[in-house]
């Protein structure tokens, strides 16, 4: 049972790349899907630091889930940024960005590596390795932040 219900996640996660290039119907629909992807990232990844900083209490289960979430999370963004026009359709995105498309879109893949991170370190189950991955994930973040949004 779990082996083709593994498989299954894999291959949508693998494939959501695809999907999401084919998915807009212009640049402003582009901006609007990214900034969404963002927004939940940002909402995930700031629930696990709460409980990491002690502002709630921690819960590793749902820790497991917030990190299982960022691994897909962060795998979305970073087509939006490819459509034409896009540059032009508004929002937090710096003009450095289509200037170094390469540079960000290796940030974006190193982002969806440090959040796979952190899945593993959220399945151990050990807080001190769940403290670790996040505070990586969490600066290459901010490091992307620094460069490319207003």
């Amino acid at each position: 049972m779990k082996k083709p219900l593994i498989s299954a996640i894999l291959l949508s996660l693998m494939s959501s790349s695809a999907y999401a290039g084919s998915a807009f119907t212009d640049a402003k629909d582009s901006v609007d899907y990214r900034q969404a992807a963002f927004q939940l990232i940002r909402h995930n990844m700031a629930d696990i630091g709460d409980m990491l900083k002690g502002e709630v209490n921690y819960d590793a289960s749902r820790v497991t889930q917030r990190a299982t979430a960022l691994a897909t999370l962060t795998t979305l963004p970073w087509q939006a940024f490819a459509v034409p026009g896009t540059e032009q359709g508004g929002g937090d995105a710096k003009a450095e960005i289509w200037q170094n498309l390469q540079d960000f879109n290796s940030r974006g893949d190193k982002l969806a590596q440090d959040a796979l991170a952190l899945k593993a370190a959220a399945d151990s189950g050990e807080q001190a390795e769940v403290r670790k991955a996040f505070g990586a994930f969490a600066r290459n973040c901010k490091a992307c932040h620094d460069d490319y949004k207003n």
